[in-house]
Parts: C-alpha cells; sequence; structure tokens
C-alpha cells in the first residue's frame, strides 16, 4: 500500500557521516526504486560492491532492523533469495545522523535513521502487473514465502499496531471529517468520506481469525522479478521493503496483495475496476505452490470480504489525508497540494472497492476452485 513519505522530488544527499560509517566515503549515490516510505539510493564506490542505503521513515526506530536482520536469515537459510542487513565497519544495524548536531539525538524531527541492504543482482520490480502470468509467478512467490516464515520462531521488536485496523481508520476519518469542514477539500471530500463509512459500518467482521506471520506491505513494486522479465514465463525472485514483518490474519495480508496487483490503473486515478483475470492468476498461482495445506476454510472463504476491506481501508486513510494533509507523500509535479493527490487516491481506491463488490460472486468461486 501507499505509504509515508518526503514530497516527489525532493532527493536528499546521503550525509558524509553515515557513508563513512559504511566504509563508503565519496561514493556516488542515485534514486533507487519507486517506494514512498523510506527513502532509497544504490549507492556505489570503486573497488567495493553496489549497496542499497534507506534513510527510514521516522515511523521506525532502530529495532526495526532486527527483525529484518533475523527474518531475511531464515529466510536465507530456507534458500530463498532475499536482501540482507550491511553492518557498518564497527558492526552496527544502522546510523543515527542529527540534522543538528547540537539538538536533541531523541527529536524524531531532528534525528534520520539510515541502513543499508545488499543489492538484488539481476532483479526488476514492476509498478503494475502487465499480464496473469506475472500475477501467478508474484502468487507463487508469496507462497513460497508464507511457507519459509511457518515455523519462524521471533518476536517482533518493532510493530506497527493497528496498521489494518480497519475501525479505527474510518473513525479518524469521520474526525478528520468533522474537524475540517472548512477545508477547501471539505465538500468533496465529505461527500466521498460518507460513502466510505456507510460501507465501513457494513463491513464482514474478520476478527478471530488466525494471526500468521506477514509480509505486512505485499504490493507489486515490493515483489522483484527475474530481469528481463519474461513475458511469457515470468520468475519472481524475494521479496522486499520487509519493515512491516508482522503477524496478521491471512485474508488481510493477501487481501492487500490483491487490491495492489489487481488494479491494472494504480493508485493515481478516480476510475478503476479489479481485473478478474489477474486476480484468477495470483490465486492459482498461490495455491498452486503451496502443497501442505495450512489455511483454515474460514480463512480462504474470507480472501475476498479481505481484498474489499483493505479497498475500503485505504480509501478512509488517503480520504482523511486529503484533509489533514500531512501523512502519504504526493506528486508535487502533477498535484498542487497533498489533499490533492490523496483526494484523486481516495476516489479510486473506492471504485476499486465497488468493483470488487459487483464482481464478489466470481471471485468468490475463483479463489474456491483454486484451494481445492
Amino acid at each position: 500500500m501507499s505509504t509515508p513519505s518526503a514530497d516527489a522530488g525532493s532527493v536528499p544527499p546521503i550525509p558524509d557521516d553515515v557513508l563513512a560509517a559504511y566504509g563508503r566515503t565519496g561514493a556516488t549515490a542515485s534514486a533507487f526504486g519507486t517506494g514512498l516510505i523510506n527513502k532509497t539510493f544504490l549507492v556505489e564506490a570503486p573497488g567495493q560492491p553496489p549497496i542499497v542505503m534507506q534513510r527510514l521513515h521516522r515511523i521506525f526506530g532502530p529495532k526495526v532492523n532486527d527483525d529484518l536482520d533475523a527474518v531475511t536469515a531464515h529466510l536465507a537459510h530456507k534458500g530463498l533469495v532475499t536482501p540482507r542487513l550491511v553492518r557498518t565497519t564497527d558492526g552496527r544495524s544502522c546510523v543515527v545522523h542529527l540534522s543538528d548536531p547540537a539538538g536533541a539525538a531523541d527529536d524524531v524531527d531532528n534525528r534520520e535513521l539510515w541502513r543499508a541492504i545488499t543489492r538484488i543482482d539481476g532483479a526488476a520490480s514492476v509498478d503494475k502487473l502487465a499480464s496473469p502470468a506475472q500475477a501467478q509467478a508474484a502468487g507463487a512467490l508469496v507462497a513460497t514465502f508464507h511457507a519459509a516464515v511457518e515455523d519462524l520462531s521471533w518476536a517482533y521488536q518493532h510493530v506497527r499496531e493497528g496498521v489494518h485496523d480497519t475501525r479505527k481508520h474510518l473513525l479518524a476519518l469521520a474526525r478528520s471529517m468533522a474537524k475540517h469542514r472548512k477545508h477547501r477539500l471539505g465538500h468533496s471530500a465529505g461527500a466521498l468520506g460518507k460513502e466510505i463509512l456507510d460501507a465501513g459500518a457494513r463491513l464482514p467482521n474478520l476478527t478471530g481469525l488466525p494471526l500468521r506471520h506477514c509480509h505486512g506491505d505485499l504490493k507489486i513494486s515490493n515483489v522483484l522479478f527475474r530481469a528481463p522479465i519474461d513475458a511469457a514465463a515470468p520468475e519472481a525472485l524475494c521479496l522486499v521493503d520487509l519493515d512491516t514483518l508482522q503477524k496478521l490474519s491471512w485474508p488481510l495480508e493477501m487481501g492487500d496483495a490483491l487490491r495492489s496487483w489487481c488494479n491494472p490503473h494504480g493508485e493515481d486515478v478516480e476510475k478503476t475496476t479489479i481485473d478478474v483475470e489477474l486476480f484468477r492468476g495470483a490465486v492459482t498461482g498461490y495455491f498452486s505452490a503451496r502443497k501442505k495445506p495450512f489455511l483454515l476454510p474460514e480463512e480462504t472463504s474470507a480472501l475476498v470480504d479481505g481484498l474489499f476491506t483493505i479497498c475500503v481501508e485505504l480509501a478512509a486513510r488517503f480520504c482523511a489525508d486529503a484533509l489533514e494533509e500531512r501523512y502519504f507523500g504526493f506528486d508535487s509535479v502533477r498535484y498542487q497540494t497533498r489533499g490533492d493527490h490523496n483526494l484523486v487516491r481516495a476516489r479510486g481506491q473506492w471504485s476499486l472497492a465497488k468493483s470488487v463488490r459487483d464482481h464478489r460472486d466470481e471471485l468468490v468461486a475463483i479463489v474456491a476452485a483454486a484451494a481445492r
């Protein structure tokens, strides 16, 4: 899903002390990837392997790197391709850079958290799936990932509480609508917000399902494919952006994936629909790759409800930030303000939710057939 960040076009340099901590003084850095949550750079220095360096968003603390290190070590032990944490020359998992050295080290506005990970060679990412074959490959990879972490014994050190607490996000939208009635987008966002809240009040109850080790943010750009991507037989290599790992219910984990994968129009349009053939490919790929049954029947049957719930939830989050204008990043080239961009996103996710609802019976049948 889209996540918080700085605005498009504002790419800061990597501080010298950060580069020095990794033995990369004088290295060149270029923007890398399309994610919004962390500022990511490819760092290249003569005679040394390229590494990926990230300025983590302030929602993360240093302990998130302990989670990354533990889970990727587990994945590597299972034989999966995965990025690995790169430690500083003195063994630290990250570097804390102070924008103002004289300022407080515990001030989140003054503190930048930087870390490095290995680059996956021969890999490419996509922002949109181009074919059911790509969807099937992505689904198979996620199934392999879920199988690999099923026996993981690890207590996550950094957990973003309430990531998919849909009721909390709906309440936040209602509060934003009440607080910002006089906002210049108040009328438009308020009308949309009412529709979202009405649907939210009738969402199925997904509580009580088992909590499983999950990636937590399976947008399609977090799936790396072998490059060049073979249109006829694409191969998904690994998952990246492993900062959201935690225990979640499976229908919400996969619902979030399918929301991203099966929307061919992306998040920056107002009208979109669910691509049923991409959905079929993703679901077929997932269940074909899981040779050993591990899901309860009630989890499988809740997949489409999870997809619909995530669409409504993200629509609510975008709509709230159209009024709050402080959380999600925005494209300052295409949009005048953060609010304008997020209102478009909110309309797009609400449009997708309605399409899922309209195709519900067909989608449920696809899941039932694939899970047999």
